[in-house]
């Protein structure tokens, strides 16, 4: 099975009520595959058909026009390199 590393970020229009009904299924939809980071920031590991489920939960939801997502991906073996510049906790160090 092959992983891949995802960082994915997304900016919802939240100028009317549908906009901030789409924000929180986006988000839910993001929990369900990757580890919540910073507000509209998630990242994980997950395999490609997780991926297409979530690209087609994702498309499901949002508003072309309005919003915005994208997705960064690294196929398995690729390394990431991540520097935390603060003292806080990383959300993804409980993962092995």
């Amino acid at each position: 099975m092959i992983n891949i590393r995802v960082i994915l970020i997304y900016d919802i229009s939240t100028d009317d009520e549908k906009g901030k009904r789409r924000l929180v299924k986006i988000m839910k939809t993001c929990r369900k595959y990757l580890v919540h980071v910073q507000k509209s920031v998630f990242e994980g590991d997950i395999t490609e058909g997780q991926m297409l489920l979530l690209k087609k939960e994702i498309l499901a939801v949002i508003n072309k026009q309005q919003d915005f997502v994208i997705i960064y991906s690294l196929p398995d073996g690729n390394k990431l390199s991540r520097d935390i510049l603060t003292d806080t906790r990383d959300p993804m160090d409980n993962f092995l």
